[in-house]
């Protein structure tokens, strides 16, 4: 094969390529069936944390956690997940989440 044929396949290849991964994907996620509690931080941990995961995701968590399980939680998003939580926001989130999900409200 001459090379002006293999500079013509790659890019004929690369026109095709191209061509699907430019083709729009759309997904549609399903609707948002859960809330979570209503309280004094419930407007900053919505904002905080369902940018990136659904309510599901904190209520189905065991109900049995203390504050220094969420604290960790909060904190292993951003560390670990990337979740873009001001470091003077993890207390509040976390003290949010522990006395409506977990031991501290009980």
């Amino acid at each position: 094969m001459q090379y002006a044929q293999v500079i013509g396949i790659a890019l004929l290849g690369a026109v095709v390529a191209t061509g699907s991964l430019a083709a729009s994907l759309r997904i549609e996620l399903p609707k948002e069936t859960a809330t979570l509690k209503p309280g004094p931080g419930a407007d900053l941990t919505q904002a905080q944390c369902l940018i990136c995961h659904s309510a599901d995701y904190i209520i189905t968590q065991p109900p049995d956690k203390p504050l220094a399980f969420w604290k960790a939680e909060v904190e292993k998003m951003k560390k670990v997940y990337g979740a873009p939580i001001p470091d003077d926001q993890i207390d509040s989130v976390a003290e949010y989440l522990a006395r409506n999900y977990g031991t501290a409200g009980t």
